[in-house]
């Protein structure tokens, strides 16, 4: 027999904490290591293989276009940047698209927005609201939004023009826009994913919405994360009956081709203008097509629906098994975004449920984040809890260090 593979990556940057797995290929919402070992993928590459792994009608249409026109530079047409613009303004309601490489480039363009909003009606020192517990990105910029201090370690000074305030509390947000009235921007997640899967609640994304009116300020919803039918909704703001200005798209929009665009409305659409912005890999035939293909594949085969459907089977289960468990804090998100939310941090799970054969994460060191592809049967997911509640309930019973 052969002895097992263990990864070794001497030449890479150590900036990740990585399990000693290296996958191989996969199917559905499964996949396979180098040594043979099968794991029911939870993280679906952290809310990225929307439809699976290896799936029969997206890899066809991949191949094709690979073979057909990868790249092409931004100084020409690209006739499926249209055709995805077109479709993500005909399911928002939005007007217009521009198109990046990942949810990072996706917030660093909305937040440009935000600022040259400003200066073009005379406010020279624009800030933007963010929150309490937010998670925008690793950039200069998108990390001076996100509230996590681990994150802002060691890259100081932050970008200033940010102004915190705690989630889903419209008196503070009332507050802090008296106090800065040079705020042009309202920037949050509609649910937070980094920041422990905690919801925006529907009064008060309602209400955000009428004081931005008030304003006249632009309202900026990251659903990075959150998007693309992860709720069971095309977009989970969607729930609360409202739009957004400004909406950041990555993640599942290309079920793995990295992709990014920035979605907004008519206050928000003309603000970038020529040599005001762009990018040499956004919008590339190869991501559009991916792009196009998902939201096609998604549509066809009701993957919202199922969405919402198993996520809601998905919940239960996992609050019928940790019913009563002294730790558990409470089991919270929406569709297939959920988070199971303890008392204590729980890093030691990951490499537990991956020993057990379950691919989840853990996020705020809390919260253990489950956002599998949009395919899962309910079969599947009554699999995650039936793996995942055990583990759970055997880490809470341990002593506490």
């Amino acid at each position: 027999m052969n002895a097992p593979v263990v990864p070794s990556e001497p030449h890479v940057m150590q900036t990740y904490g990585r399990l000693p797995i290296a996958l191989s290929h996969g199917q559905g919402c499964w996949v396979w290591d180098v040594n043979g070992r099968r794991y029911l993928d939870g993280l679906g590459g952290i809310a990225v293989n929307t439809l699976g792994h290896a799936h029969p009608r997206l890899v066809p249409a991949l191949q094709e276009q690979v073979a057909k026109l990868i790249h092409s530079s931004n100084y020409y047409h690209v006739p499926l940047q249209e055709e995805l613009a077109s479709r993500l303004c005909e399911l928002s309601g939005l007007t217009n698209a521009f198109f990046c490489n990942s949810g990072l480039e996706a917030n660093e363009a909305a937040l440009k927005i935000a600022r040259k909003f400003g200066h073009d009606r005379g406010n020279h020192n624009p800030e933007v609201m963010v929150f309490e517990g937010a998670f925008h990105g690793r950039s200069i910029a998108t990390l001076s939004a996100t509230a996590n201090p681990k994150i802002h370690a060691g890259f100081g000074p932050l970008v200033p023009g940010f102004v915190r305030v705690p989630l889903n509390n419209i008196e503070a947000v009332r507050a802090a826009l008296a106090e800065h009235p040079n705020i042009t921007a309202v920037f949050l997640e509609t649910i937070q994913g980094e920041g422990g899967v905690n919801p925006a609640r529907i009064e008060f994304l309602q209400a955000l919405r009428q004081v931005c009116d008030e304003h006249d300020i632009l309202l900026m919803l990251d659903e990075v994360q959150c998007g693309i039918g992860r709720t069971g909704k095309w977009f989970a703001h969607q729930w609360a009956g409202i739009q957004p200005d400004v909406m950041p798209l990555a993640k599942g929009l290309g079920s793995g081709v990295p992709i990014g665009a920035v979605v907004c409305g008519p206050r928000a659409a003309k603000v970038m203008q020529p040599g005001n912005h762009g990018t040499t890999f956004g919008g590339n035939p190869l991501a559009m097509r991916a792009g196009v293909e998902t939201l096609k594949i998604m549509s066809e085969d009701g993957l919202l629906a199922n969405a919402e459907k198993v996520g809601s089977e998905l919940k239960a289960a996992l609050e019928a098994g940790l019913a009563g468990v002294a730790g558990v804090v409470e089991v919270r998100g929406q569709g297939l975004m959920l988070g199971v939310a303890l008392d204590r941090p729980c890093g030691v799970l990951l490499g537990r449920a991956a020993e057990a054969g379950l691919m989840i994460s853990v996020t705020a060191d809390k919260v253990v984040r489950l956002v599998p592809a949009l395919i899962l049967s309910s079969e599947e997911a009554a699999q995650i809890a039936a793996i995942l509640c055990p583990l759970i309930k055997a880490f809470l019973s341990e002593p506490q260090a």
